[in-house]
């Protein structure tokens, strides 16, 4: 199923159990599949416009007043148009609202440029009282929404609106807060965050069969980052490559790195977009273009393993 769709069924559920929970778009209800809600709850569903930093601002006086307001609209207005409503509206008065951003990175595709988020989790990150969570696949998303909306606090939610490749099983168990160590190894680290997952695991067999063991470790928290998990994986295997779907500047790669050059210094490489904008075109035209394929994973993996000695 489609992300946005899981997304828009989770936040009902939640809706019919709490009424303090409300739903705003920026005249993309359509776009994230919630008409329906809108629908259902006109009382707690609301269109804003094309006007997103309003929306920030109605959202924050709406959690003011005890609601707890979900609001959509693509990644790249999240951390750019929206950028002062929520450093100022939002999260300097640590209020609980909940942030949607859809498409990010180069999972826009035809979009192009001007809604190809690289850059929106190094704008947000650098904001106070402000969680930044990206999605994996469907069953983590389904049990993420409840901890993100029972939270006490601002939280942004990086997301694709299309299907996610399945990376989790049905005994998965999602903590917030908590990164996932998909796959045991103990030559290289593979630390890696939404889309870039499925080609972080790729990359784990391709090394297999090199004689490489490869540690896969999910950090879908970028802030605040599970130091705790990120440094035990390290200190085993002694080395790093970070892989995510974003300017390596501000994104997952900063994030580890700062934890790396405070605490355990490691050889770290990155896979990411490297400082430039994104294009229009289909997201596999995108991942070789940006070398974000299982096989530049691998290549990075190797390059890191060698700078051990």
């Amino acid at each position: 199923m489609e992300m946005r769709k899981i997304f828009s069924q989770e936040v009902e559920k939640l809706m019919q159990t709490n009424d303090k929970i409300c739903v705003i778009s920026a005249d993309m209800a359509g776009a994230h599949d919630n008409f329906w809600i809108q629908d259902k709850y006109p009382d707690r569903a609301f269109n804003i416009g094309v006007c997103e930093g309003n929306m920030a601002s109605v959202a924050g006086g709406m959690s003011a007043y005890g609601m707890v307001p979900f609001i959509y609209t693509f990644s790249s207005f999240s951390g750019r148009r929206m950028l002062d409503q929520i450093a100022i509206s939002i999260c300097h008065p640590k209020l609980n609202v909940k942030i949607v951003g859809s498409d990010p990175g180069i999972s826009a595709t035809i979009l192009g440029a001007t809604h190809s988020a690289l850059d929106d989790i190094g704008a947000l990150r650098s904001i106070a009282n402000l969680v930044i969570f990206e999605a994996v696949d469907e069953r983590q998303l389904r049990q993420a929404i409840p901890q993100i909306a029972a939270y006490d606090g601002a939280v942004y939610v990086r997301v694709i609106r299309k299907e996610a490749e399945d990376i989790f099983d049905d005994d998965y168990k999602f903590d917030l807060f908590k990164a996932d160590v998909i796959r045991e190894g103990t030559d290289v680290t593979l630390m890696a965050t939404g889309i870039m997952v499925a080609e972080a695991l790729r990359a784990v067999e391709i090394l297999k069969e090199e004689g490489i063991s490869a540690e896969l470790v999910n950090v879908h928290t970028i802030k605040p980052i599970d130091e705790e998990t990120v440094l035990a994986s390290l200190k085993k295997t002694g080395c790093g490559v970070t892989c995510e779907n974003h300017n390596i500047l501000g994104g997952l790669h900063s994030a580890v790195s700062d934890v790396v050059t405070e605490k355990y210094p490691v050889p770290l490489k990155a896979i990411g977009v490297h400082d430039r904008f994104s294009e229009v075109g289909p997201l596999d035209y995108l991942k070789k273009l940006f070398k974000l394929t299982a096989e530049d994973i691998a290549e990075a993996a190797r390059e890191a393993v060698k700078s051990k000695s």
